[in-house]
């Protein structure tokens, strides 16, 4: 796996994932929604920590700096 996942993305992604884990675990989303966002935030954390968004492979996309 090569990293295509800049700092930024990865914070971003991180916050999103945070953010959508309060709403439901403190009932503010509930029921099919809230288990859609929490598998949702659930990706988005594990991807941030290993800085490989498969869904980008297809694509081309990467948003980190050529070294």
């Amino acid at each position: 796996m090569k990293i295509n996942m800049g700092t930024i993305d990865r914070i971003i992604r991180s916050i999103l994932a945070l953010v959508m884990l309060v709403l439901y675990f403190t009932n503010i989303v509930t029921g099919t929604v809230g288990i859609i966002l929490v598998m949702i935030s659930v990706i988005f954390l594990l991807t941030s920590m290993i800085s490989f968004c498969p869904l980008y492979v297809p694509f081309g996309l990467s948003t980190c700096k050529e070294r």
